[in-house]
């Protein structure tokens, strides 16, 4: 079904309206002497055949004579035309139902359909076509409205979903080329590290591979592939890195993009921990705080470096990977924010994330 009978509660309406101007006019001939009775059965049904008549007919004329696409002036001829048609047959089925029901009770009373009603229906018949045609294009303009804005919508949402692929495609091979140069630097020193750190790869990749770039995962999830990550990068560094994860139980459960949290992990072990010589601590640290998440991951620095030495940490791959999926997954509502605490000699990278659970 389409125009005013696309819907059940749309065709209600239509009809009532329709109903209601069939009593309109049973009260018009009903003053100018005819029987309420009579009235009645002559406008009701007539009013409501019309409704359909016209219900249909004018979608159709509308479609064929688009807004925007024809001129006005072949508008106006073919709905004027159609209207007029459409009057013309409903006057002659006015004076059909009318001989009709005087046929059939001929002490009814019935309307006698002279020649100044079947004008006055003509002229009313064409006016009303006039405005179901209104209607529809009404309608018709909604509906084209609403397609666009559902096209722009499915747009926007896939232009979205191939960033967050790209950027989530940019991190796996990333991780890789670092972490078998690792491997290549163990192999003449350390084999048995070396064949630890690729069993713990292997391992990393297995969990990570399963992952989708437009789903999101829970935190808890992301922990175990930092942790998996952690345990890599212990097979080179040793006791030089030590590693500490606060979370809170209710931000475990809490979503977030795939591989959100590695990068940062990585860049903290790459430009903090591997630039000391004693090593140093990474720490992260998860709470959730009514409607938002908040995620801070942190390391040691050198006290003696200079802001040249955790530049790359701002301006590498990882932050910026960071960023750009976030503002890809959420636009304005999460931020993310880094910083160097010279009291505390750490680097502090905060997240902030809109709170999603699976429930949500």
């Amino acid at each position: 079904m389409h125009g005013v009978f696309a819907s059940p509660r749309a065709s209600l309406l239509y009809l009532l309206a329709w109903a209601m101007l069939g009593l309109m006019l049973a009260a018009l001939l009903a003053a100018g002497g005819a029987s309420w009775s009579a009235s009645l059965a002559f406008a009701v049904p007539l009013s409501l055949m019309y409704a359909f008549a016209t219900g249909f007919s004018a979608y159709y004329v509308c479609r064929a004579y688009p807004l925007g696409q024809r001129s006005a002036a072949a508008i106006v001829i073919g709905v004027g035309a159609a209207a007029a048609g459409a009057a013309g047959l409903w006057s002659a089925l006015g004076a059909a139902w009318s001989s009709l029901v005087r046929a059939l009770a001929p002490q009814s009373g019935a309307i006698d359909m002279g020649p100044a009603l079947g004008a006055s229906m003509f002229g009313l018949g064409v006016l009303l076509y006039g405005l179901a045609a209104a209607v529809n294009y009404l309608l018709i303009e909604g509906e084209r409205v609403r397609q666009l804005e559902m096209q722009g919508l499915r747009m926007t949402l896939a232009a979205r979903d191939a960033e967050l692929r790209m950027l989530r495609a940019q991190v796996d091979p990333h991780f890789l080329f670092n972490s078998l140069n690792s491997v290549s630097a163990l192999v003449t020193v350390d084999p048995a590290g070396a064949r630890a750190m690729v069993v713990a790869l292997a391992e990393f990749f297995r969990h990570s591979l399963g992952l989708q770039a437009d789903r999101k995962v829970t935190l808890d999830a992301e922990l175990r592939l930092v942790e998996h990550f952690v345990a890599i990068e212990s097979v080179r560094f040793g006791a030089r890195l030590a590693f500490e994860a606060d979370v809170d139980d209710a931000a475990r459960v809490c979503l977030l993009p795939p591989m959100l949290l590695q990068p940062l992990v990585e860049n903290a072990v790459k430009h903090g921990v591997a630039q000391m010589l004693d090593g140093g601590r990474v720490r992260l640290a998860a709470v959730r705080a009514g409607t938002v998440l908040q995620v801070c991951v942190e390391n040691d620095v050198d006290p003696d470096g200079t802001p040249a030495s955790f530049r790359p940490r701002g301006s590498g791959m990882g932050l910026a990977n960071v960023r750009q999926r976030l503002a890809a997954a959420y636009g304005d509502d999460a931020s993310v924010h880094w910083r160097r605490d010279g009291a505390r000699n750490v680097f502090r990278v905060d997240l902030q994330l809109p709170l999603e659970t699976k429930e949500d």
